[in-house]
């Protein structure tokens, strides 16, 4: 980037080639929603669980009901024990491995914030156990893959691409790592890896934003509202990827790719919300819109957003 005095002079950039990697990009946001496991158009369920046994199937007076078209009455028995799930099949229960070898024996299953873990089907439904960081929460995932609208779902309006709003920031790093615990929309809580903080300028106006990563992230996560969460996007906020630094301490924000959170499509997600220090004193007018009805209610009462 060239630098005028202490500031980088702005981002030059091709609008006609902006425009094309952003379309590419959206496609390539509208697929990873529809695709499994991780794609959040297709999920169908989230089970608390707490300890000791809880039994799962098609009976609707089980704690944890699935569709008769996938499951018999009663499929097996989740067994929790601390920190630790184990699966066990009912007798001829038609459970099966990722792989689709049949489960005819108890099995450990792991979460999905483990390194190893264990997926499983019926029918065309998929599983998992689901947690988060920072809590001790579990949860039974499932999606299904034959879902109606997994074809013709698509994103929702954009604003039109403007290459002004991709802004040069500076990277300010914390001495350490803190740990930035957020509200989730289930009423709980989420602990990010804080690792600094991103600083902009917009009209004139400097501008800060918590910018947190694992161990093994390849950019930086942020999660922002701002003021058009009033009117015209998610009125929990939205989040953002961001490059890491380079070696001057320099990257760039592209607020085109501004997106909604895994609750904006389903209301059976986890998703945390922007801390205070990320309420953005700006109309951020780039990036997605909400939906004319998001799967997961925030309202505003004054200042905050909270799950209704």
């Amino acid at each position: 980037m060239a630098c005028t005095g202490e500031w980088p002079a702005p981002i030059e950039v091709d609008l006609a080639q902006l425009t094309t990697d952003h379309d590419e990009w959206r496609e390539w946001r509208r697929s990873r929603l529809v695709t499994p496991p991780g794609g959040a158009v297709l999920w169908v369920g989230l089970h608390d669980l707490g300890e000791g046994r809880t039994a799962f199937g098609s009976d609707p007076t089980l704690p944890i009901v699935l569709s008769a078209l996938d499951s018999p009455p009663h499929a097996g028995t989740l067994l929790r024990n601390g920190s630790g799930i184990v699966l066990e099949p009912a007798e001829g229960s038609p459970l099966r491995r990722d792989d689709g070898s049949p489960i005819v024996e108890a099995i450990a299953l792991g979460n999905d914030r483990e390194g190893e873990f264990v997926q499983f089907a019926i029918g065309s439904l998929g599983m998992r156990i689901h947690a988060e960081r920072g809590s001790d929460r579990l949860w039974l995932r499932v999606w299904d893959e034959d879902l109606p609208n997994r074809e013709s779902f698509r994103l929702p309006a954009f604003y039109p691409v403007d290459a002004a709003w991709i802004l040069p920031a500076r990277f300010d790093a914390y001495e350490e790592v803190k740990v930035m615990s957020v509200p989730d929309v289930t009423g709980g809580f989420i602990d990010y890896q804080a690792r600094g903080e991103l600083v902009f300028r917009k009209d004139g106006k400097e501008q800060r934003l918590i910018a947190t990563a694992g161990e093994t992230s390849s950019a930086f996560f942020v999660m922002m509202w701002d003021s058009t969460a009033v009117t015209e996007t998610y009125q929990g906020g939205r989040y953002l990827s961001v490059p890491f630094p380079d070696e001057s301490g320099w990257t760039s924000i592209d607020f085109n790719r501004t997106y909604n959170a895994p609750c904006v499509f389903t209301a059976f997600s986890v998703c945390g919300l922007p801390p205070r220090d990320n309420w953005l004193d700006m109309a951020v007018t780039a990036g997605e819109k909400r939906p004319d009805k998001p799967a997961t209610l925030i309202e505003l009462r004054g200042e905050r957003a909270v799950d209704r």
